[in-house]
This record gives structure tokens, C-alpha cells and sequence, in this order.
């Protein structure tokens, strides 16, 4: 059974920086593209940033470009994300999601496992 956990969420000011992490049991990250989701208080959950499973191709959404990055460690069996210069707006539980294929995707319905999520807190 695949399973994802995500870790790093918290608190923090505006312009403060989080690293998130998801670590991936059950399988390995061969041939297993990755991604990372959000969902505010009352709103659908939206795409925030994914990876292929070579970590050769990436994709954001506009409101994160040039200040997310998504990055994985197979070794690790983990994925990251790396959260700069955090805005209110940027408050959210964020989801980690994987499924086996090779090329990224934007799409929620691409992905087939998903872990339970960690509340990112932003205070103005």
C-alpha cells in the first residue's frame, strides 16, 4: 500500500521561508510523477507545483512561480517544496500527490495517492 506523509508546515510571518517535505513508503519514485496541492478554508483544492519522475520538468502555478521550488531525492523517496518569501494568501493545508507515470501533471484528477496534508499558516 503507497502511502504519503508530509511534514514542514507551521506558522510564520509574511516573507518567512518552508520547506516542505512528502516521503513516499510503499513504492519507490521510479516512474512516478509527483505534485503538490493546496486548499484555503471554503475553496477548492488547487495546483501548486509538480515534478516528472526524472525531477527534470517542473510546473507552477502563477501565484507561486519565482518563489516555490519542487524539487525530489529518490534515494530519499521524498519530494520537496521550498516555500520563499510566504504571503497570507499563500495560507492553506497543503497536499502532497503522486501517481505512476513519467511526465508531470497540473491536473488533481491525474493523481492517485495522496497524503493527509499539513496546514500552512501565514500571519501578515
Amino acid at each position: 500500500q503507497v502511502q504519503l506523509v508530509e511534514s514542514g508546515g507551521g506558522l510564520v510571518q509574511a516573507g518567512d521561508s518552508l520547506r516542505l517535505s512528502c516521503t513516499v513508503s510503499g513504492r519507490t519514485l521510479t516512474i512516478y510523477r509527483m505534485g503538490w496541492f493546496r486548499q484555503a478554508p471554503g475553496k477548492e483544492r488547487d495546483f501548486v507545483a509538480a515534478i516528472n519522475s526524472s525531477g527534470r520538468s517542473t510546473a507552477y502555478s502563477d501565484s507561486v512561480k519565482g518563489r516555490f521550488t519542487i524539487s525530489r531525492d529518490s534515494a530519499k523517496n521524498t519530494v520537496y517544496l521550498q516555500m520563499n518569501s510566504l504571503k497570507p494568501e499563500d495560507t492553506a493545508v497543503y497536499y502532497c500527490a503522486g501517481a505512476r507515470g513519467l511526465g508531470y501533471s497540473t491536473s488533481l484528477r491525474s493523481y492517485d495517492d495522496w497524503g493527509q496534508g499539513t496546514q500552512v499558516t501565514v500571519s501578515s
